[in-house]
């Protein structure tokens, strides 16, 4: 019988987020599916929110994931922004967290290395080495999808190793890990 296993990439944002789906069979990546959800039409942030939720926990009913990958927010110029999307990362995370799917999040530098050897790589640079790894056909116009199959494809190439990154196979393991988040 064969060993397969669904990873979700998630790359969170409250503009776009970037979503992609590969399948693990005895230890080949197939490509399944990416995509967007654009957010940039509604105007409301809590909006934006509920719909990151009801998307992710559609894809999750859909394509039944056995993983979920994350990208981590950045620490940019902007703390606005990274509050936005560090909500987008939480409210995703819960919805697979629900469903009992451990998630692991990665650096957007450690997804890089592990797509294009570089964790400088230009999104333009991961989006091409991924279509060389899956054999896409073209690339989207939008790269926030490819970001988010990136996350799925650095996840792949993680498993096993030590260093994956932070992962939970649920709300009690988040806790567990993250004691100092909890207010006493």
């Amino acid at each position: 019988m064969a060993n397969e296993r669904i990873i979700l990439g998630i790359d969170p944002g409250t503009t776009i987020m970037g979503f992609g789906l590969i399948k693990v069979v005895n230890k080949k990546m197939e490509f399944l599916q990416l995509n967007e959800l654009i957010l940039s039409k509604y105007d409301d942030h809590y909006t934006k929110l509920k719909v990151i939720f009801e998307r992710t926990i559609e894809l999750i009913e859909t394509h039944h994931p056995d993983e979920i990958a994350i990208e981590a927010p950045f620490f940019g110029k902007n703390v606005q922004s990274m509050l936005k999307l560090g909500r987008a990362q939480g409210v995703a995370m819960a919805a697979g967290l629900s469903r009992q799917i451990p998630i692991t999040e990665y650096e957007p530098k450690k997804i890089k290395m592990a797509i294009t050897g570089n964790g400088n790589a230009s999104k333009e640079q991961v989006a091409k080495m991924l279509q060389q790894l899956l054999s896409l056909k073209e690339l989207p116009k939008n790269l926030d999808s490819t970001d988010g199959l990136a996350a799925a494809v650095c996840h792949f190439f993680n498993t096993g190793k030590v260093t994956a990154g932070k992962s939970y196979s649920g709300w009690d393991a988040f806790v567990k890990q993250n004691e100092e988040r909890i207010k006493k």
